[in-house]
This record gives C-alpha cells, sequence and structure tokens, in this order.
C-alpha cells in the first residue's frame, strides 16, 4: 500500500471544493438578496426553501462525500430524505398562520 492510496474511494479535486463552495456562498448571497426583496410570502417561503435544498444536497453530495460514495450507500438516505421533505410538505402550510397573526384582520 502506498501513501497515496486512498482506501478505494474516489476524491475530488481541491478545485471541485471550491468551485462547490463559490456556488454555496453564490446561493447564500441570492437568498439574502431576497431576504431584502418585498415579495409575496408564499412565493418567498418557495424560493427560500428550494434554494436551502439545493445548498444542503451540495453539502451532502461534496462535503459529506456521499457523491463518491457506493449506492447502497446512498440509497439507504433516500428514505431519510423522503421522510424530511414530506414532514417540510406537512408543516408548511402552518406557516401561513403567522400571517394571521402579523396582519390580522
Amino acid at each position: 500500500m502506498s501513501t497515496h492510496d486512498t482506501g478505494g474511494h474516489a476524491e475530488g479535486s481541491n478545485r471541485l471544493y471550491l468551485t462547490v463552495w463559490v456556488m454555496l456562498l453564490t446561493l447564500s448571497g441570492v437568498e439574502v438578496f431576497l431576504g431584502y426583496e418585498r415579495l409575496p410570502i408564499h412565493i418567498m417561503i418557495v424560493l427560500l426553501m428550494g434554494l436551502s435544498v439545493l445548498k444542503a444536497g451540495l453539502i451532502i453530495a461534496y462535503f459529506m462525500h456521499l457523491r463518491f460514495e457506493r449506492l447502497s450507500l446512498v440509497l439507504t438516505l433516500i428514505p431519510m430524505w423522503v421522510v424530511v421533505t414530506s414532514l417540510l410538505l406537512v408543516f408548511f402550510p402552518d406557516s401561513f398562520r403567522l400571517l394571521e397573526f402579523r396582519f390580522p384582520k
């Protein structure tokens, strides 16, 4: 075994990680920019949640190294992803209740 053996794991280069980091930084900047825009609340929530899911996917794939893992490991995590997404969709309508607290009828 040589000193350059990675134990069977393929890893990305520094350039790849830097590119992903810049993408995450850009997406965070877009989220901050959207926070100052006067968009309807339902559009804002959908946009911010979508960007957050995209950022989470990038973090999971590259910084948690799941992009380079075997398919069987990734497939064990898909049910967790479905449960979390389902819970978000179940509790998402409850977020509109905050509008009633801010702007009572």
